[in-house]
């Protein structure tokens, strides 16, 4: 999609001058806040990050990591380009959260020590208040750079450091939804390959136009959100999470407003929009411009696309406009998608085969899953389901997505050990490789990836398998109360068994009835999926732990269940009744 520059894009700050010589006043992006709209053209980002850039050179020396520290914003976007320019890594990073400052400063923390940041930019009130958690945890004090002010331009005559394409450009520290943060190395020629792929498979060209409300510190919100628009040159409307969550239809309005061809987010961001928009506020909406509503990051849902279908049909939105996907941070982004504004691919398959590890169809009926494919890779690019063993699978097996192919990112910063088992596996019948171990289960029919969950997530018990996000949506589907989006099901041990638990808030209401609640939970779970629950925690409000863009945790979920500091209103286990469950902290 570069083609058309002056030059031939080697980098992604190549990618940025060029935009600027062909268009400079044409508008790279909006971003949308509570305060109104600011807008920021490719001459402008230019200089911007001219001006970071020759900063930054005075307080890091080249190839040196440099953690941007930002709230959602064109300060961010400069900054990041502004990194690129310098020739230093880029390490984006998620500002402490003021309301959850006992779990986000120390991810913050830990980034600062594992990435062995040179300097940090941010805004000024950032940096002062930085200073002093720096102190305090011993996290070293890197130089400070606050860029938001009057930063001094570039000198005549400055210039870009040089770069290579097989040079480190970001430091990605993966979201944390699973694990703790690991560093991804993704060089220019890694991110300039998976732009092309995703701008090819969205059919994106100058007249696109993008809403992305995603966190630009992780892959969707990050190299779809802030790298991919300037890549094809087209304008990109930015919004904070915050906003999104709060408010739902914020981002619908975008899309109408901005006549936006692209815009997407994890599945549950669609549901959101069902459950909080109503017909009042649906009256003003035109979604008709909208040609690629990518959906991925977490299992796809049919019902999702059916009730978001539905909903906003009367608004101009097609169903074909759903576009299921798959990626992850360790290929850059996108791995697999399908075609723009084709049929989606939905099977009925049978839940119990499923659970086996068979994706045998089934006739619709109440025992039947629904599933959806994300389409195939990219070409140069190889998607294989393999077994534990490392051996390829038949089509309709379930088993570990493998990926291969020039998007795949280059390691794990500074972990050699874990670097060689998720990035250098290898086909142990022809020794085919290096793959990268997606961690991720799936299985392929007819050339097409259906993903089914999380490997490190699935829930053993009595030698079957079982997946929480069915849990979860049996509970929500059946039990009053209950705040959708905002539960978990995970695995804990007892007695040298597995079992499993059910975390979910519920609203803080004298009425509510909290006993039968845990029996409906109970209850729901072993019709629906034929799950024994072996414990039931009912939390407070916003108590059980997301990312920012709020996918919930399920890992540190049950790191805080075992540790008996979910915030509880009320909880049971069949191992200790009522008296099993701790109340958590106010």
């Amino acid at each position: 999609m570069i083609a058309d520059a002056e030059v031939a894009a080697t980098t992604f700050g190549d990618v940025l001058r060029a935009r600027r010589r062909e268009a400079p006043g044409r508008t790279a992006f909006v971003f949308e806040g509570d305060d109104g709209a600011a807008r920021i053209t490719y001459r402008e980002l230019d200089e911007r990050a001219r001006s970071v850039a020759a900063a930054v050179r005075e307080r890091a020396e080249a190839g040196a990591r440099v953690l941007l520290l930002y709230p959602p914003g064109l300060d961010y976007v400069a900054a990041l380009f502004g990194c690129l320019y310098a020739g230093v890594v880029a390490v984006p990073a998620y500002p402490p959260d003021p309301a959850r400052i006992e779990r986000t400063l120390p991810r913050l923390v830990a980034i600062l020590r594992d990435a062995r940041v040179g300097a940090i930019t941010t805004t000024g009130q950032l940096a002062s208040a930085l200073g002093e958690v720096l102190r305090v945890d011993g996290a070293g004090e890197p130089r400070l750079l606050a860029t938001d002010g009057d930063l001094e331009r570039a000198p005549d005559g400055w210039r870009p450091a040089p770069a290579r394409p097989d040079d480190v450009a970001l430091l990605q520290y993966t979201s944390g939804s699973t694990a703790a943060p690991r560093g991804v190395l993704l060089t220019h020629r890694k991110l300039l390959a998976n732009s092309e792929f995703i701008g090819r498979a969205f059919g994106q060209s100058r007249g696109s136009c993008a809403v992305v409300w995603l966190p630009p510190y992780h892959d969707m919100g990050l190299v779809g959100g802030v790298l991919q628009p300037v890549y094809g040159g087209f304008p990109c409307v930015l919004m904070a999470p915050l906003t999104f969550l709060r408010r739902p239809l914020r981002w619908l309005r975008a899309v109408s407003e901005h006549r936006a061809t692209a815009s997407g987010g994890p599945n549950f961001a669609f549901d959101l929009c069902v459950r909080r928009i109503g017909a009042r506020d649906r009256a003003g909406l035109d979604l008709s411009s909208w040609e690629v509503a990518f959906d991925g990051a977490e299992p796809v849902r049919a019902e999702t696309i059916d009730a978001f279908t539905e909903r906003f049909a009367a608004c101009g939105f097609r169903r074909e406009a759903f576009y299921p996907c798959y990626g992850l941070a360790e290929a850059t982004l996108m791995v697999t998608g399908g075609t723009k504004l084709g049929p989606i691919s939905v099977r009925d398959v049978d839940g119990g085969r499923l659970a086996a590890g068979d994706a045998v169809a089934s006739a619709p009926a109440a025992a039947a899953k629904r599933v959806v494919g994300c389409g195939r890779p990219d070409r140069g690019h190889r998607v294989v389901i393999a077994d534990g063993a490392g051996a390829v699978l038949p089509d309709a097996r379930v088993g570990e997505i493998w990926l291969r192919g020039p998007s795949v990112a280059a390691g794990y910063w500074r972990r050699p050990e874990e670097t060689a088992r998720t990035f250098e596996a290898r086909l142990v019948d022809t020794l085919e490789g290096p793959f990268l171990r997606t961690g991720d289960l799936g299985f392929v029919l007819d050339g097409e990836l259906f993903v089914t969950g999380r490997a490190k997530e699935v829930l053993v018990v009595d030698g079957r398998n079982h997946y929480p996000l069915d849990i979860e949506l049996a509970c929500e589907g059946a039990v009053a109360g209950l705040r959708a989006g905002c539960g978990a099901a995970f695995g804990y041990e007892h007695g040298g068994r597995s079992r499993i638990a059910v975390a979910y808030e519920v609203a803080d209401d004298a009425g509510l009835d909290r006993d039968a609640t845990i029996l409906a939970i109970r209850r729901s779970v072993a019709g629906a999926t034929g799950a024994e629950v072996h414990a039931v925690v009912l939390a407070r409000p916003r108590t059980v732990p997301k990312t920012a863009s709020g996918k919930v945790q399920r890992r540190l979920c049950a790191a805080l269940f075992a540790r008996g500091e979910l915030d509880a209103l009320a909880a049971w286990s069949v191992d200790g009744g009522a008296a099993a469950g701790r109340r958590g902290r106010r």
